[in-house]
């Protein structure tokens, strides 16, 4: 049996060293595919707990961008848990969850994250790997961040300040630490030099950041006691390991397609590509592996920081949205802006990920409303157009379909058949829109709460 991973005390994967001698052992004749799950709006779309339901149905999960600011909310039992770093099918005991080498890991929140789990009864060093490849958010990276984003003024992008920005960047720039580091007998040098290098950074813009890094310091140097209890693996050739046996596979996504930094509204984007193509970049695996693609959106859409929102409401309804549906940010904590469903971002999304099912969340916050509206198309600059454009310095309004609302509570219908017929024809609307199929409905919060269909 081949050993990935370099702590003794932890679960081994079985991969046969037979299996693992080139690269045509892993050709894939089309038998076993990675199904993925993402984001379609800005986030908070409800990707945890449809991560949750579904994953039931697969022997791994595996996330494969993103770090500590995304918020992935589950509840089930009544009680409402929130993973930041850690795949949401850690709640199963018996199914294999991996951090890939596209996610960012702040080992500090990592740790209590592990901590709250074990509370939990759980034991996530049996179920739980961490990719080698996956980079190291050091304590300098969030004083950074918070020094860049107070730096920019009137132009703040709404960093969630958890230091992702600065650690891709030196990703990009080569010159960041990964998981593998820790364990490099100079491991100590490296954290030093970048630190060092991080400091004088911090030192042109006059940003006073001794005290805190002290603080931050002593609790990250802590914090790795806890990774370094997990076994560290070279997750590419593990997930190509078990699709080679057949296991099924699903990759999580965080954040929203809308935050991509190649296609969401730049430079209101987040660091890394959320898309469905981030997956394989994310995990090492070549596209002929796309199997299908869940796209989880809301009944409406919410944003958390700056940037572009057509459909954004300022009024009382947009505040009874948040209140409804308790519209904080799972990360932050800040109220998010909440505005009508907006179909030409769907569509655009639907098309960047070759989306073949969408998942329909919280839809039971509209239950009480006597009318909803769905935008279909912008005018932007005055022109009639169903595509998002480029820039986001244009003028956008929305051009609004209104529909009636259901007026009763969905939140216990079990089937789809119970659903009320307005409803009914509100996901039909939307199908006929973005012709594509809304396979999965979530009518509560609880994971009991989801229907799917066929």
């Amino acid at each position: 049996m081949t050993d990935f991973g370099g702590n003794r005390n932890s679960r081994r994967i079985s991969v046969q060293p037979k299996k693992i001698v080139s690269l045509p052992r892993f050709s894939n004749n089309g038998n076993m595919k990675m199904d993925i799950l993402l984001g379609l709006q800005w986030g908070d779309e409800g990707k945890g707990k449809i991560v949750d339901v579904l994953t039931p149905k697969y022997d791994v999960i595996a996330r494969f961008q993103g770090g500590p600011n995304a918020g992935h909310s589950l509840e089930f039992n009544g009680i409402r848990h929130v993973l930041h770093i850690i795949p949401s099918g850690i709640f199963h005991k018996e199914k294999t969850n991996i951090i890939g080498n596209g996610v960012v890991i702040d080992p500090i929140i990592f740790e209590e994250e592990i901590n709250a789990l074990i509370a939990m009864g759980l034991t996530p060093t049996d179920n739980l790997f961490i990719s080698r490849k996956a980079h190291l958010i050091l304590p300098t990276h969030k004083l950074l961040d918070a020094a860049q984003e107070a730096h920019k003024g009137n132009m703040k992008i709404g960093s969630t300040l958890k230091g992702i920005g600065p650690t891709y960047t030196d990703k990009i720039a080569r010159t960041g630490l990964r998981v593998c580091d820790l364990e490099s007998p100079d491991f100590e040098n490296k954290y030093r030099q970048k630190i060092d290098e991080h400091i004088e950074i911090l030192q042109n813009f006059h940003f006073d950041y001794e005290a805190k890094l002290a603080e931050l310091d002593a609790q990250w140097r802590k914090s790795l006691e806890t990774i370094r209890k997990f076994q560290f693996i070279d997750s590419e050739y593990v997930v190509h390991q078990y699709l080679t046996e057949e296991k099924s596979v699903l990759a999580e996504g965080a954040q929203g397609t809308l935050l991509d930094v190649e296609f969401g509204a730049y430079p209101f984007v987040t660091s890394s590509n959320t898309i469905a193509a981030g997956a394989f970049t994310g995990l090492g695996l070549a596209p002929h592996y796309a199997g299908s693609v869940f796209g989880i959106v809301k009944a409406y859409c919410t944003r958390v920081g700056s940037g572009p929102f057509p459909t954004e409401l300022f009024d009382e309804t947009g505040e009874f949205l948040r209140k409804e549906g308790n519209e904080y940010g799972a990360t932050t904590g800040r109220p998010r802006r909440c505005g009508w469903l907006d179909l030409v971002a769907l569509q655009y999304a639907l098309m960047i990920n070759g989306v073949t099912d969408i998942a329909l969340t919280k839809a039971d916050v509209l239950d009480k409303l006597d009318e909803i509206k769905v935008c279909t198309a912008y005018r932007v600059n005055g022109e009639l157009t169903d595509r998002m454009p480029s820039a986001t310095d244009v003028e956008i309004e929305p051009v609004y379909t209104t529909l009636p609302g259901w007026k009763s509570s969905i939140s216990n219908c079990k089937t789809y058949e119970e659903l009320p017929q307005t409803f009914k024809d509100y996901i039909q609307f939307i199908e006929d829109k973005t012709h594509t199929k809304v396979s999965i409905v979530s009518v509560s919060p609880d994971r009991d709460g989801t229907i799917f269909r066929d």
